[in-house]
């Protein structure tokens, strides 16, 4: 039977699906580091070192160029993640972690509007309502946290930064989804730890710290589970529209609320399962009204 309901979602939902799991233990991978003092642009170069590793491994086994064939979208491709990543861990950092996650989460939007601009991708009915169940269900995960009063103490640069990255990331999904007619999938991975490393090490300046065994270890999934999630967030996006791809990285909250019981004992709310709830809808039905009858099944209901 999950065999049969596996081959039933599509193979682009399924990658999707696998990349938001990899990203929500990447994510829990980073939260436990935090704990022994590393700092946050230590964790991302740390992350972009086993990612630049594996991905040059993998273009070399595939026997082709790791310099692919559109550089310069594939340089904009790497600045582009590179950005988003800092402004998200920024936001992290200096936003209350529930104001944080909304914002970063309204990426899929902005992929929807730019897919729409410039791949002429029109958007569903089916991924609309899917984007919009997902945005009230994280309403409901955060709203009962917010208020007018903690609102308006909130660093507005910080805001600022925390929609820039999630603009960041959409543009990133949309150069990969045009990248995605001419170059291999890994090389378009490989860009992306080419480019964060040096930034990364960079704003890292003198504050490296030198991390236990323990700490070693997280930053070595931590790139591990990125990359899992670079892979399949990159097949995803070549195989389906990139505005419905996304929209399902909004089950990574569903990923990360399981993760937090079981790692962090962090008991979700009633809210928090209400709009858990509601994004698993969205994405039903982001999948369902995605299925187009075959034609012969047409031919049964007419005939």
């Amino acid at each position: 039977m999950p065999a049969q309901f596996m081959n039933f979602i599509p193979i682009g939902v399924r990658y999707m699906l696998v990349s938001a799991l990899a990203f929500a233990l990447m994510s829990s991978c980073v939260k436990l580091v935090s704990t022994h003092g590393i700092p946050v642009f230590e964790i991302v170069a740390a992350r972009a070192i086993v990612s630049l590793i594996i991905s040059y491994v993998d273009v070399k086994r595939k026997g082709i160029s790791i310099w692919g064939n559109n550089k310069k979208l594939l340089v904009a491709r790497g600045v582009a993640g590179s950005l988003a990543l800092v402004c998200v861990y920024y936001a992290v950092a200096t936003l209350p972690l529930a104001e944080a996650t909304i914002l970063q989460y309204m990426h899929p939007v902005f992929t929807a509007i730019l897919a729409l601009v410039f791949l002429r991708e029109r958007v569903q009915a089916s991924t609309a309502i899917c984007i919009a169940c997902c945005i009230l269900g994280l309403g409901l995960i955060v709203s009962p946290n917010l208020s007018a009063e903690s609102a308006a103490e909130l660093p507005m640069f910080s805001v600022i930064v925390a929609l820039l990255g999630a603009l960041g990331s959409a543009v990133a999904y949309v150069i990969v989804k045009r990248l995605s007619k001419s170059e291999d999938s890994s090389v378009i991975i490989f860009y992306f730890p080419l480019i964060a490393l040096p930034f990364s090490l960079f704003l890292l300046g003198d504050g490296f710290v030198m991390p236990n065994t323990e700490a070693l270890f997280l930053l070595l999934f931590v790139g591990i589970f990125t990359q899992i999630g670079q892979v399949g967030l990159t097949k995803s996006m070549q195989t389906v529209a990139a505005g419905k791809a996304t929209a399902y990285s909004y089950v990574q909250v569903v990923f990360s609320i399981i993760l937090g019981v079981f790692l962090f004992n962090e008991i979700p709310s009633g809210w928090t399962l209400a709009g858990g709830a509601l994004i698993i809808i969205g994405a039903l039905i982001n999948v369902f009204g995605s299925v187009k009858p075959k034609p012969s099944e047409l031919k049964k209901v007419s005939g």
